[in-house]
C-alpha cells in the first residue's frame, strides 16, 4: 500500500548528526531557487517493515534545515521505487547512514516545481505581502489559477490571511471568481495525477482543514472565508463587492456554510441588500433596453407574438401576476417561423443564459401510454425507479425554468393529463411520490395544429394591409416598406382555431389552463429579404474565416432567393434555397480551383424567360475587374 512519509524529523536528525555532509558547507548561495536532490535518481525502500509498495515521500523543507541566507525552501516530492529484494528482508536500516551515503547536494537552478506562480500562491497561503508584491512585479497575473484550479484570493481567504487579501483585492483580484477544484479524485483523473498526489497538493498548498471528499467546484473566496470562520475576511470581501448570492456548483450560497450567528446575520443582511440593488439595476436596464428589442434582435418578424410574450413577462416581473399559478403559453403556427427560438430567447433573458434555465422536451417521444413514466419517473418496484423522470428531475433542479413542450399535439392523452395539474397549480408529483413546486416556472407548448388555416388567414390579412399601404403611399412603397400590423380576428380564433384545438386535445379543461394562445404568421416580403440577407451574411463570414474569400451580392440576389420561400417550411426553406443555389456553386468552384485566397466573389441575378438564376463573378487577387467564374481558369493560366 502506498504511504506518505514526512522526512522532516529524519532531516533534522541528519542536521544534528556528526556525519560530515557537503550539504552543510555551502556558502554565499545567491540563487533562491534551490532543490535538495538525491544524487541517485531513486532511493531503495528504507525499511521492509514500513514499505510494502512504492511510496511517495512528500515533505516541506523548513527553515531549520538550512540556516543560510537567500535560500528558499520549496515543496519537494521524492519518488521511491519498489525493490523486490527488500520485500522479505527484515533488516533495519540506519537512516542517517543511508542518506549520508547517497549524499545530499544543493542544485542551484530554476526548478519547474517551484515557478513564479507557485511562489505567488505560497505567499497568498501564508500571508506574505512582500512576496505577493514581488510576484506581481515579475508579471504574475493576480487572477492566475493554481494548476488544480483555485485562485490566490481564495487561498488567502481560506487561511484567514487578512493583509494578503487586502493586497490582492487592491491589485484587481476577482472577488467573485469560482474555484475549479472539484475533489481530489476527479482532479487527479483530469490532471493525470494519482489520488494521493492531488490530495497532498490540496492539503499542502491550499488547506488541510477541509473535508477533501466534498466537491468545491464553484466556491468563491466568500465561501472559503465563511469556512475559515473569519468574520474579518468576510467583511473585507463584502466591502470589495463580493456577491453573497452566488451559488456554488451544488447550488449553495456562502451563508449556508456559516456556523457562527454573527457571520450568518451579516451575510443574510448583505444578501437582501444585494438583491434589492440587483432588482433596481435590472429594472433600469429593462427600461433602457426593453425585452421587445432584445427579442427582435434575434427573431425576424413575428412582432405580434413578441409583443404578447414580452408584455406578459413584464407584467410578471413587476408583480402583476397570480403567484399561485404558472404562466402557460401555446404557440401555434407552421414549421420554421420562430416558435422554438422565441422560447429559447425568453429563457436566455430570464435566466441570463444559464443552461439549467431552459428545459426542452420533444413530445413526439411521448406518444405511447407507458411513456408517462418516462416523464415523471417509474413507480417503486419498476425498472428505472431510481433514475427519476425526465421532467421531474430537471424541474427539481431548476423549479423556475422556462419549460418547452415541443410539438405537444403528438403526446399521448395521458401525458396531457399529467400536465393538467402542472399547469393549474404549479406542482407535479414524481414516481416516488414527492411533490415538486414550480409555480414560478414558465411553460411553453408549440404545435403545428391549424397552421394551414392560420397561414391562409394571415396571407389574406397581409394582402389587404399591403393593398391599403400601396394606396396610401400612392404606389411609391418598395418591398422593404412595412404594412400595417395585422391582427388575427376574434371570430377566426373562436370559430376556426378553437374547434380544431378541441378536436385534438379533447378537453376544455386543458385549453382553459393556457394563459395565452400565440399565433405565428408567415413571413412578409420585407421579412424574407431580411432572412436571405442574414443567411448570406453567415456564409460570407464562413468564406472569409475558412477560405479567405470575400463574398458580396446586390439587391436583386436577395429578391431572387426570397422567391424560394415555402410557407410550409418557414425560414428553413430560405436556408435550403441559399445552400442549393449559392453555396453549391461556391463549393464546386472552390473544388475546381477557380477560387483562390483573397479573391472576391460577387453574386449576380440573371433574369430570363424561365425565371432567374444566380451567377458567380470573381475578381482574383491583384485584379480590378470581375469576370465570369468560367473565365477564372484563363486568368489563372495567364498569371502563371
Amino acid at each position: 500500500m502506498s504511504k506518505l512519509y514526512n522526512l522532516q524529523n529524519i532531516i533534522k536528525r541528519l542536521i544534528t548528526s556528526k556525519i560530515n555532509n557537503p550539504l552543510f558547507t555551502i556558502n554565499n548561495c545567491k540563487n533562491k531557487q534551490s532543490i535538495i536532490q538525491l544524487k541517485k535518481g531513486y532511493v531503495d525502500d528504507l525499511s521492509s517493515k514500513t514499505c510494502d509498495d512504492k511510496i511517495y515521500l512528500c515533505y516541506k523543507l523548513i527553515n531549520e534545515f538550512l540556516k543560510k541566507p537567500n535560500i528558499n525552501l520549496p515543496w519537494m516530492i521524492y519518488h521511491q521505487r519498489y525493490d523486490k529484494k527488500y520485500k522479505n528482508n527484515n533488516d533495519n536500516y540506519n537512516y542517517e547512514l543511508l542518506f549520508s551515503g547517497l549524499g545530499l547536494g544543493v542544485v542551484l537552478c530554476e526548478a519547474a516545481s517551484f515557478t513564479q506562480e507557485k511562489r505567488f500562491f505560497h505567499a497568498a497561503q501564508h500571508g506574505s505581502v512582500h512576496d505577493l508584491k514581488k510576484a506581481l512585479i515579475e508579471g504574475v497575473n493576480v487572477n492566475a489559477r493554481h494548476a488544480l484550479g483555485w485562485t490566490a484570493l481564495q487561498s488567502a481567504a481560506m487561511n484567514g490571511q487578512v493583509e494578503a487579501m487586502k493586497f490582492l483585492i487592491n491589485n484587481g483580484a476577482d472577488v467573485n471568481a469560482g474555484d475549479e477544484f472539484s475533489n481530489f479524485v476527479k482532479i487527479a483523473r483530469d490532471k493525470n495525477l494519482s489520488s494521493r498526489e492531488s490530495l497532498s497538493i490540496r492539503e499542502d498548498e491550499f488547506s488541510n482543514r477541509l473535508n477533501q471528499r466534498t466537491t468545491f467546484k464553484g466556491f468563491t473566496a466568500l465561501h472559503y472565508a465563511v469556512l475559515s470562520d473569519s468574520i474579518e475576511c468576510v467583511k473585507i470581501l463584502l466591502d470589495a463587492g463580493a456577491d453573497p448570492t452566488i451559488e456554488n456548483e451544488a447550488g449553495h450560497r456562502a451563508v449556508e456554510y456559516a456556523t457562527y450567528a454573527d457571520i450568518k446575520e451579516l451575510l443574510t443582511r448583505q444578501a437582501l441588500r444585494y438583491d434589492e440593488l440587483l432588482k433596481e439595476k435590472e429594472a433600469e436596464e429593462r427600461k433602457r433596453f426593453p425585452l421587445e428589442q432584445r427579442l427582435k434582435q434575434r427573431i425576424v418578424g413575428q412582432e405580434g407574438p413578441i409583443s404578447i410574450v414580452a408584455s406578459t413577462i413584464k407584467r410578471k416581473e413587476n408583480g402583476w401576476f397570480d403567484e399561485e399559478h404558472p404562466l402557460v403559453f401555446l404557440f401555434l403556427g407552421s414549421s420554421g417561423i420562430g416558435k422554438t427560438e422565441l422560447a429559447k430567447q425568453l429563457a436566455g433573458y430570464i435566466h441570463k443564459n444559464k443552461p439549467d434555465g431552459f428545459i426542452r422536451l420533444d413530445m413526439s417521444e411521448y406518444q405511447e401510454k407507458h411513456e408517462v413514466a418516462k416523464l415523471i419517473g417509474a413507480p417503486p418496484g419498476y425498472v428505472g425507479h431510481d433514475e427519476g423522470g425526465q421532467l421531474t428531475k430537471l424541474l427539481k433542479k431548476s423549479p423556475n425554468a422556462v419549460v418547452l413542450f415541443d410539438e405537444v399535439d403528438k403526446a399521448h392523452p395521458d401525458v396531457l393529463t399529467v400536465l393538467l395539474q402542472l399547469f393549474d397549480e404549479g406542482r407535479i408529483t414524481d414516481g416516488k411520490g414527492k411533490t415538486i413546486q414550480c409555480k414560478n416556472a414558465i411553460f411553453v407548448m408549440t404545435s403545428n395544429i391549424a397552421s394551414e388555416e392560420i397561414a391562409d388567414h394571415a396571407i389574406q390579412l397581409r394582402a389587404e394591409a399591403e393593398r391599403l399601404l400601396t394606396q396610401r403611399l400612392d404606389k411609391n412603397a418598395d418591398e422593404d416598406s412595412k404594412p400595417e400590423d395585422i391582427v388575427i380576428s376574434r371570430h377566426f380564433k373562436d370559430q376556426v382555431v378553437r374547434p380544431i384545438l378541441k378536436r385534438q386535445f379533447r378537453r376544455d379543461e386543458f385549453l382553459g389552463r393556457i394563459n395565452e394562445i400565440v399565433y405565428f404568421l408567415p413571413f412578409s416580403r420585407s421579412e424574407l429579404i431580411k432572412l436571405v440577407s442574414l443567411e448570406l451574411d453567415a456564409w460570407a463570414k464562413r468564406a472569409k474565416e475558412k477560405h479567405k474569400i470575400e463574398l458580396i451580392w446586390d439587391r436583386d440576389v436577395l429578391s431572387a432567393l426570397a422567391d424560394g420561400y415555402d410557407v410550409h417550411y418557414g425560414a428553413r426553406s430560405i436556408k435550403y434555397e441559399v445552400e442549393r443555389r449559392v453555396v453549391n456553386q461556391l463549393a464546386a468552384a472552390h473544388e475546381r480551383g477557380q477560387l483562390g485566397e483573397k479573391c472576391c466573389v460577387k453574386l449576380k441575378a440573371n433574369w430570363h424567360d424561365n425565371g432567374v438564376s444566380i451567377c458567380l463573378l470573381v475578381r482574383p487577387a491583384g485584379y480590378k475587374d470581375y469576370v465570369d467564374i468560367s473565365e477564372a481558369d484563363n486568368i489563372k493560366k495567364k498569371a502563371n
